[in-house]
């Protein structure tokens, strides 16, 4: 690891905080991923070198620790108390991009919003019965289908078909789905001129808009950037 070779804080803290990845592994240690797979899940494009060297790396400043699991097959990971504290970083770097940053077409990754909605869950709204959602992403280079499997408040996403009957059809523009679950869209807009569909029982059809918390940062308002005038 680099350093700055400066003794400011903020030096010593950006040596670890800025290093490629690390505020998303803190991230989503902190949403509950407590396995390597899990962990791995929700960071696309985090390779599983990569993974390996970062928690390593954080297990040896003391931001996170790690025992074997009860089976013996892995290990499980979570936040030490230096760990917790760093992610209040996590939290303001969110705010600060929430309000400052807009969601450009290269961040509109429909798995991503979908995983992190189902860490965002109602869980006391969610249907006692197992239920199998699909949902069929639009307006990206390809196609993408996801199911959603929901039963006893637990929660599940499959990248392949799961061999089981479905039981609601969501078909969303990813740039609507995305920004929905971000607060940048309200529910009516995002389903405006068939932008989201849903196809299925009405109770189910009424319900699945309320399982969503949404983002943590949903309730940032943008901040309005003008583009100054040229002088005359």
């Amino acid at each position: 690891m680099r350093t700055y070779g400066q003794y400011c804080p903020i030096a010593r803290g950006a040596e670890i905080f800025a290093e490629r990845w690390t505020p998303l592994i803190i991230r989503n240690l902190y949403l509950g991923c407590g396995s390597f797979s899990e962990i791995l899940e929700g960071a696309p494009g985090l390779s599983r070198t990569m993974l390996s060297q970062r928690l390593k790396q954080l297990e040896r400043f003391g931001i996170v620790e790690s025992a074997p699991k009860p089976d013996g097959r892995g290990r499980h990971y979570e936040l030490a108390p230096a760990g917790h504290d760093l992610f209040k970083v996590c939290v303001s770097l969110g705010e600060w991009g929430a309000a400052w940053l807009e969601i450009a077409p290269e961040h509109l990754d429909p798995f991503v919003a979908l995983w992190s909605m189902c860490n965002m869950l109602h869980r006391d709204r969610l249907p006692g019965p197992r239920v199998v959602v699909r949902f069929d992403f639009t307006g990206r280079q390809r196609p993408e289908r996801y199911w959603l499997l929901i039963e006893h408040g637990d929660t599940e996403i499959c990248k392949t078909y799961p061999g089981l009957d479905e039981d609601l059809y969501i078909t969303a523009e990813a740039e609507a789905f995305v920004k929905w679950h971000a607060g940048q869209l309200s529910w009516a807009e995002a389903t405006r001129n068939r932008r989201i569909q849903l196809h299925g029982p009405s109770s189910l059809v009424r319900a699945f808009p309320t399982w969503n918390a949404r983002s943590a940062f949903a309730h940032i308002k943008p901040v309005s950037r003008t583009a100054p005038s040229s002088a005359a």
